[in-house]
């Protein structure tokens, strides 16, 4: 297990929870943290013991952004995109493309590019007091981390754009409503609700968690032709599995299967 400076990581069970730990600084990203969370996203993607990962923020935030006080403008040859592409990009696209299902537990404000991380995640659980908020347009700048692919998809381009535009601050209710998030709860039982959500996903057939997760990324970006065939390629692993002829034998002996990811 690596040492972090920034962010924890706990493992109940099959489930591994990876906190970002700047509580004082409401867990906004400076150059440590943007190290540390790709580095806990790898690590955790990559231990087969855990099956399901739960993200989520220290004291009473989820993330407020990037950490504005850090940004290099002195600096002549520093530049933003270089940032957004190899910094924050290859930790979204990890949790992206995890073979394992992320949940985003959010409490407090996930603004800015930290919605993003909070988006990205395959599920999302929303405290009552958490909020989703686009906080560009006061300060002259644009989304970033992907946050307008994820808005777009999940709200339409017209709420998408208004969302932006306004910099409302999107309460877990209306996040609910509008499909940002799954299930809202109060925020003192968040963490607890959130992992023992993610246990029960824990317990349902590996394969088929990370097969289902690929089909829908597919279909986020393929027509229905594609879609099919797509959907068709990832059965075809599936058919074939240990997995499938446990779950199948489990459901005519009427026991609980035993699954081994493979």
């Amino acid at each position: 297990m690596s040492d972090y400076t920034t962010v924890n990581i706990e493992r109940r069970g099959q489930v591994a929870i990876v906190t970002m730990d700047r509580p004082e600084a409401l867990n906004a990203f400076n150059a440590a943290l943007r190290a540390d969370i790709l580095r806990a996203i790898r690590e955790v993607n990559e231990d087969p013991a855990v099956r399901v990962v739960v993200l989520t923020g220290a004291g009473r935030a989820f993330g407020a952004g990037a950490d504005l006080s850090e940004l290099p403008t002195a600096d002549p040859h520093w530049r933003v995109d270089d940032q957004l592409n190899h910094e924050y990009k290859p930790a979204l696209l990890e949790i992206y493309r995890a073979p394992k299902p992320w949940i985003s537990s959010v409490k407090g404000p996930a603004a800015g590019v930290s919605s993003a991380f909070a988006m990205v995640c395959d599920l999302t659980v929303m405290a009552e007091n958490a909020y989703i908020y686009q906080a560009f347009t006061a300060i002259s700048l644009v989304p970033d981390g992907g946050a307008t692919w994820h808005l777009v998809r999940t709200v339409g381009r017209k709420r998408a754009y208004e969302i932006i535009a306004t910099g409302e601050k999107l309460k877990a209710d209306k996040c609910l409503e509008w499909g940002l998030c799954n299930r809202v709860v109060p925020a003192d039982a968040l963490l607890d609700d959130t992992v023992a959500w993610a246990q029960e996903l824990a317990a349902r057939a590996p394969l088929s968690l990370r097969y289902a997760k690929e089909a829908v990324g597919r279909a986020c970006q393929a027509d229905l032709d594609q879609t099919i065939s797509d959907e068709a390629a990832l059965q075809a692993i599936c058919i074939g599995s240990e997995d499938a002829a446990e779950g199948t034998a489990a459901f005519l002996e009427k026991r609980n299967p035993v699954w081994k990811g493979r």
